[in-house]
């Protein structure tokens, strides 16, 4: 169990945090949700110990074990994947390595012999066998193949330290675990494997995440951070909304009935106080006034962005035929003979777990990369906006964010494109901010903007939750599925891909295609259904 008593965070004149007394117990995977800056991250390193508060403190069992999933990428380098994946139990690890220098003395003495006997025993009560056995299976149910583990930390690509590091924090069956946005930069499979090894996961488990479909997931409870304050909500995401918006519901139904009730009243001694026959009960009524209170509602300090992409013009019935297309990218076919044809209410999530080839495909729809082989034609009524995967180039500039927006603006009023910057939550003074200093989310915000005022018909979006809060997920979400034109998106988040798409591309190891039309979750249940027959295949074959 791990529990904060009074914590106080102050960062300059501001608390970040008031008096946090709160009990996360064994058993149960707590939700650490709130607002852009309301301190999720913060609080984790809190309890963690990264970070000292300025009063209060965190008390945890003795005893029990603490792992956090690590934010610095380049932290263990130079170690092979499979030791930083054991490095998760400092203590297992620490033991192996005394262990290989004591046998690989050559005086071994008396007393390197007692020591060894002694990290022995406490080797194997730590179950230290299969430790690297362990640490195999982690690394292989997040993507990272065996030919990976003992490869050095620092010949991996970015999305795949990510995976060893979250392999690390999982690994030994700590008691309390902390979990900072685990599913960043993780295919669809990989968040699929963690949500099942969280849900069977007996400790204690606080995860910070964007990902509404996980925390639907794996939560039991919701620990929610507002106006300093936290306060736990049993049930998933889904639930803790449903909750917090009933609760504000039924205080201004009572505030209502209170607010009735003080009008009465007042009337009543309005009417009577001066008279000698009513005075008694008009002061009684008095008094009474004054007992009621009305409950102070406090509006949640989150704020939902509004995006609404309005096309200029309908799609004629044309409107994308692919024919063919190949491409290979230093000597991987990542594109093998893709061809389709668009309808024009489709909307299409590209899933698989090669980010690449994604990608690429866009990249080429879009006019920025030529086939190695093949043709693609856009139908004369369409219109294209692109939310691309990297949009550094985009914001490499000495251009404000009002004079960036304008020039994909026809109508170049700039009351008119500060309509659209307003509706992503960029204030009068936002607008003269300079879009190279932008952070990560203001500029998705800014790229959201684009797209709106752009008025097009078809949208293609690449990765384009990430950097975004859950607030900005969930507008995004609903402005996508109330767009009425065509939209060939690519996402992480399982619950965009689910309520958005109504067909389903996915890119192969090779290169080739599979085109569905059904939804999501009904593609992975047929997915599912097709492995476990394939499984039964070739148990049938190896017992005949």
């Amino acid at each position: 169990m791990i529990s904060t008593s009074n914590v106080t965070l102050r960062v300059g004149k501001k608390a970040l945090f008031e008096d946090v007394s709160i009990k996360f117990t064994e058993g149960n995977c707590y939700g650490l949700i709130g607002a852009n800056g309301a301190g999720k991250s913060t609080f984790l390193k809190i309890l963690s110990g990264q970070l000292e508060p300025t009063n209060g403190e965190v008390i945890i069992t003795p005893g029990e074990r603490l792992s956090f999933l690590q934010q610095d990428h380049f932290k263990y380098d130079e170690y092979m994947v499979l030791d930083t994946v054991i490095m998760g139990n400092a203590r297992l690890y620490e033991i192996m390595k005394e262990k290989e220098v004591l046998y690989a003395k050559e005086d071994f003495t008396d007393e390197d012999g007692i020591r060894a006997s002694e990290l022995e025993g406490e080797f194997a009560t730590m179950n230290g066998w299969e430790a690297e056995s362990d640490a195999a299976t982690l690394l292989n149910g997040l993507g990272i193949g065996t030919e990976l583990h003992y490869t050095m930390m620092k010949d991996l690509p970015g999305p795949d330290k990510v995976k060893v590091l979250l392999a690390q924090a999982l690994f030994g069956n700590p008691d309390i675990l902390l979990l900072d946005e685990p599913t960043n930069h993780l295919d669809l499979d990989a968040i699929g494997w963690l949500e099942e090894f969280l849900i069977n996961f007996d400790n204690t488990v606080i995860v910070v995440s964007h990902d509404r479909y996980f925390l639907n997931k794996v939560c039991t409870q919701i620990a929610d951070i507002d106006y300093g304050k936290i306060k736990l909500y049993a049930g998933n995401y889904d639930f803790w909304y449903e909750s917090s918006q009933l609760l504000i519901r039924q205080m201004k139904e009572a505030n209502k009935k209170k607010e009735e009730k003080i009008k009465e009243l007042q009337d009543f001694i309005s009417r009577f106080s001066a008279n000698a026959s009513k005075s008694k009960q008009a002061t009684s009524r008095k008094r009474a006034l004054e007992k009621i209170q009305l409950d102070d509602i406090q509006p949640s300090s989150r704020k939902y962005p509004y995006i609404n992409f309005t096309p200029n013009r309908s799609i004629g019935n044309e409107v994308l035929t692919v024919d063919g297309l190949s491409k290979t990218i230093e000597g991987e076919k990542i594109l093998d003979n893709i061809s389709f044809t668009l309808n024009r209410e489709d909307k299409v999530a590209f899933v698989g777990g090669n980010e690449l080839a994604k990608t690429t495909l866009f990249q080429i729809l879009m006019g920025e990369m030529e086939p190695d082989e093949g043709t693609y034609k856009w139908g004369v009524t369409t219109s294209q906006a692109y939310f691309p995967l990297d949009s550094t180039s985009e914001f490499d500039n000495e251009d404000t964010i009002v004079e960036w927006l304008t020039q994909y603006s026809e109508n170049k009023d700039a009351t008119y494109v500060r309509g659209f910057l307003g509706r992503m939550l960029f204030g009068g003074d936002d607008g003269v901010k300079k879009v190279k200093v932008l952070s990560g989310g203001e500029k998705v915000r800014c790229l959201l903007s684009k797209m709106m005022i752009s008025g097009a018909n078809v949208l293609l979006f690449d990765e384009p939750t990430n950097h975004l809060d859950m607030e900005s997920i969930t507008a995004l979400n609903n402005g996508m599925i109330k767009f009425p034109g065509v939209i060939l998106f690519t996402s992480r988040d399982h619950q965009i891909v689910q309520t958005t798409a109504n067909r389903i591309m996915e890119i192969v190891p090779g290169g080739k295609m599979i085109d569905k039309i059904t939804t999501y979750d009904e593609y992975l249940e047929n997915d599912e259904l097709a492995r476990k027959r394939q499984t039964y295949t070739v148990e049938s074959d190896d017992e005949d």
